[in-house]
């Protein structure tokens, strides 16, 4: 019986090699000439946008809804009692409380008060917050499979718990593309004055598989907003040019042989930076605002990198054109020592995110920006270690959180869901973080299932395979 490998060497040939692969070879000069696969499709929203841009305040660490938007006055006639069995129901916890012999009910140590046309509950901790709840929309039944901070973090800003998908602010960059020439599309901004509890990674502003120029740029603080973009003293504007023309020949010559869209991406950066020498010092420096503003958002305004200053930076970047602004605010991870801490991080962040609702509003921005505001996950309704009278904290809780959102497109003055009595788990109207996404892309004019991108043979998209727009969040 003849092997069937010893034809193999018999059809080595021109004529049989390229016959036998025909297929193999047509199919790659097909994908090649029909968009390859990492070819950008044709960019733009798929219908009428109701929001041309985002800001993200983005509360990193999980704050407690128990002292911010969701009261449980259940929890205070029960406090210190253990946690019902049939409430829990046998659901994971971390392994920070996992090992407790008990699991008491902690109430909330501070007061709700009823607030706005619509009369909904918020605590004395967000006084601010409190006056523009009528353009809110409270969303208090989020929830989530991540139960710790970086696969939680990394769920909320990517889509995927598996690091290394594109952010969201880098999908938005991609499907809507520069509003503003002179500025980046997507910009990542990081409070200074916030307490370091979880770190922060560049992945979750990074562009994964999409072309790098729709990955976020941080901006910091000081006299130099961004690295390595100011001129050294002896280059002037004309030698800087010359040397982008250079590069851009040499991108030129190497995307001729190799068809790495990555070339483009770089060679657009490099002229992107160029004009950001001038566009940035402009936009980041708040000495041209008003006394008004820092009266608006706090004194703590005047200073450089706080939650306050970014606040208005994010502002004004938005009125320049920039299309994402991502706000991270660390510090609301309190397993322990939580009336202290979260009191300090609502004294911290309150002010300046009600302000910049209402700045929007007076400037006619709030119609078509939406602003979100809300962390990785919720807190247990239990107290993590020992209860005490005057001090407590609380383990991560994947299973109902609150978020809030507002402008452009959002349904103003309405709470959307509920949990039950011990802030336990969502009773009605659950919200995936797949679905908070959808709305987001379909609030920017985008059908969540057909913004993808090809990669390694299969089509990605911010949702993965899940999630749905969430009517009721919508005007």
């Amino acid at each position: 019986m003849t092997d069937p490998l010893d034809v193999y060497p018999l059809a080595l040939g021109r004529r049989a090699f390229l016959g036998n692969t025909a297929l193999g070879l047509g199919g790659l000069a097909m994908r090649w000439l029909g968009g390859g696969d990492d070819a950008t499709p044709p960019r733009g929203p798929h219908f009428t946008p109701r929001a041309r841009r985002v800001v993200y305040l983005f509360q990193a660490g999980g704050p407690s809804p128990f002292e911010t938007f969701d009261p449980k006055p259940l929890l205070r006639e029960r406090h210190g009692e253990d946690l019902p069995d049939s409430v829990r129901n046998g659901q994971r916890l971390t392994g920070m409380s996992g090992f407790q012999a008990r699991l008491p009910l902690a109430g909330a140590f501070c007061d709700f008060a009823r607030h706005g046309k619509s009369g909904t509950w918020v605590s004395d901790l967000l006084p601010h917050q409190a006056q523009v709840l009528d353009r809110l929309c409270i969303v208090r039944s989020m929830h989530t499979e991540a139960i710790n901070h970086d696969p939680a973090i990394t769920f909320f800003c990517s889509g995927s718990q598996i690091a290394g998908r594109p952010s969201m602010g880098a999908w938005a960059s991609y499907g809507l593309g520069s509003d503003n020439r002179d500025l980046p599309t997507f910009v990542v901004l990081v409070s200074k004055d916030a307490q370091r509890d979880q770190p922060l990674y560049a992945r979750l502003w990074g562009a994964g598989f999409l072309p790098g120029e729709h990955q976020g740029v941080p901006f910091r603080p000081g006299s130099e907003p961004v690295l390595f973009l100011d001129r050294p003293a002896h280059v002037d504007a004309a030698q800087r040019q010359a040397q982008l023309d250079a590069l851009q020949q040499l991108h030129a010559d190497q995307l001729a042989h190799e068809h790495d869209p990555a070339i483009v991406a770089r060679t657009r950066q490099a002229e992107l930076a160029f004009r950001m020498q001038s566009s940035v010092p402009e936009a980041a420096d708040l000495r041209s605002e008003p006394d008004s503003t820092f009266a608006l958002y706090g004194e703590r305004a005047r200073e450089p990198g706080s939650y306050a200053a970014n606040c208005v930076l994010a502002r004004r970047l938005l009125e320049r054109g920039v299309r994402f602004v991502q706000l991270f605010h660390q510090g609301w991870d309190q397993h322990g020592g939580l009336p202290g801490g979260i009191t300090r991080q609502c004294q911290q962040t309150d002010q300046a995110s009600a302000a910049l609702v209402t700045d929007l509003q007076r400037r006619g921005l709030l119609d078509d920006t939406l602003v979100v505001w809300g962390g990785e996950f919720g807190r247990t309704a239990y107290c993590q270690g020992k209860l005490t009278p005057n001090d407590y904290g609380r383990d991560h809780h994947p299973r109902c959180f609150t978020v809030w959102l507002a402008g452009a497109g959002v349904r103003a003055g309405h709470v959307h869901g509920a949990t039950d009595d011990f802030g336990y788990n969502v009773v009605d109207g659950a919200v995936h973080v797949h679905d908070l996404h959808a709305t987001m892309l379909h609030l920017l004019g985008f059908d969540h299932e057909r913004l993808t991108f090809r990669h390694q043979g299969r089509d990605f998209r911010l949702t993965d395979v899940a999630g749905k727009v969430v009517r009721a969040l919508l005007a």
